[in-house]
């Protein structure tokens, strides 16, 4: 059997890695457009239960990605000044080529053949591949071959940056400040020894205000870097790729399309504000090959049971999604609350954590909450959808 992989990042390694450990004679091409050794982004975020569920699915690749994580069991909350623990949230993360290293050399261990800096323009050129992985990112070349994966494409209205950071952060941290401009806020956590990931992210009011669309990366880079000065503590911003864009919310409809399957980012996303973009396109690939395996790599039905098994899982975690970026698309409305109720909004944005488990998932936190007089329950913990099987993953 031949099959061939569009994109090397986290989702098409991994996907070779699986397959290739399922069925050792299959021959495995990842076709990556950039050269070895580079990336966009910074670091990798897992959530301490999806690591749990990772090690459960694939021992092996837990073995090989854990020693390299950085750990905390905390997030921060920092509003008009005050900073608030939320204990009991714990995540991980990774520098995102370091991550990729991994992967690259897990792979080529198993004998999986990687092309980088190879354009795969046409899918013309895979004919003879039994199975076409699309692991190419939301701008997906796979996806956009054909109408018949059915996409829907929403984009948000806030803008983000990626940046790094030259320091580290005790915790995964939100800071939310005022500016000449208008509110920000960021989303920040250390992934390596003196290395974080620094996103910022405005209303569209404040970033046609701040003119950050018509200057240029050192400029507004600067600026944040001004506005963020207390909470950087006078480290410096790293730029790769820094613009400012909007969030594309993907979903397709179809998953597969005869031998063409899309995984990860290249099928859905979801916002980064919940960190599990790496975790979900992991998780697909696990099902996709557990079909395949199961089925005995016959495409026809292989494929269809793939997407029958994982889609219900999915939509939950990409509702909860949702839920959060709408929060954090009006996060400036948010902001009008005092600290601690600005932080019980903020744990709650995803709708996925009744009071109950509020106070076990975050003891102290919890506590400390209902002794200023802070009442827990919300409309939403009663015929809300909630759905208690799915962790709480929220950043």
């Amino acid at each position: 059997m031949r099959v061939t992989i569009i994109g090397g990042g986290p989702a098409g390694l991994y996907a070779a890695i699986l397959l290739k450990r399922t069925r050792p004679e299959t021959q495995i091409a990842v076709i990556e457009r950039n050269e070895r050794g580079s990336t966009f982004g910074f670091g990798v975020v897992f959530s301490a239960r999806s690591l749990s569920f990772l090690r459960g699915d694939d021992p092996d690749t837990a073995d090989l990605i854990e020693p390299h994580l950085r750990q905390w069991s905390d997030i921060t909350v920092v509003h008009r000044k005050e900073t608030i623990t939320i204990d009991g949230v714990g995540f991980a993360a990774i520098g995102r080529l370091k991550l990729l290293k991994l992967l690259q050399d897990c792979a080529v261990g198993l004998g999986v053949d990687l092309e980088f800096q190879t354009e795969a323009d046409d899918l013309k050129d895979y004919l003879e591949s039994d199975l076409i992985i699309g692991a190419d990112g939301v701008n997906s070349m796979v996806r956009q071959s054909t109408s018949a994966f059915d996409e829907t494409i929403t984009t948000l209205n806030n803008r983000f940056a990626w940046f790094g950071a030259e320091t580290e952060f005790r915790t995964l941290t939100q800071t939310f400040i005022e500016t000449p401009f208008g509110l920000m806020n960021a989303h920040h956590y250390c992934y390596d020894e003196g290395l974080s990931t620094f996103i910022v992210e405005m209303s569209p009011q404040t970033f046609e205000r701040s003119r950050f669309g018509s200057l240029t990366e050192p400029y507004y880079r600067a600026q944040c870097e001004a506005f963020f000065a207390e909470t950087l503590g006078g480290a410096k911003l790293i730029a790769n790729n820094s613009v400012f864009r909007q969030f594309p919310e993907l979903e397709c409809a179809k998953w597969y399309v005869g031998n063409k399957v899309l995984v990860g980012d290249a099928l859905h996303t979801a916002h980064f504000s919940i960190g599990s973009g790496t975790r979900l396109a992991f998780e697909d690939c696990i099902f996709l090959v557990r079909a395949l395996k199961a089925h005995d790599f016959n495409i026809d039905v292989a494929l269809p049971a793939y997407q029958k098994a994982r889609q219900p899982i999915l939509q939950k975690i990409v509702a909860a999604s949702r839920r959060s970026a709408q929060w954090y698309e009006n996060f400036e409305d948010h902001m009008a609350l005092e600290p601690w109720p600005f932080a019980l909004s903020y744990i709650r944005r995803a709708g996925r954590i009744d009071a109950d488990r509020l106070r076990k998932l975050a003891p102290s936190f919890s506590t400390e909450a209902e002794a200023r007089g802070l009442a827990l329950e919300s409309g939403r913990d009663a015929g809300s959808g909630f759905s208690g099987d799915v962790e709480e993953e929220t950043i």
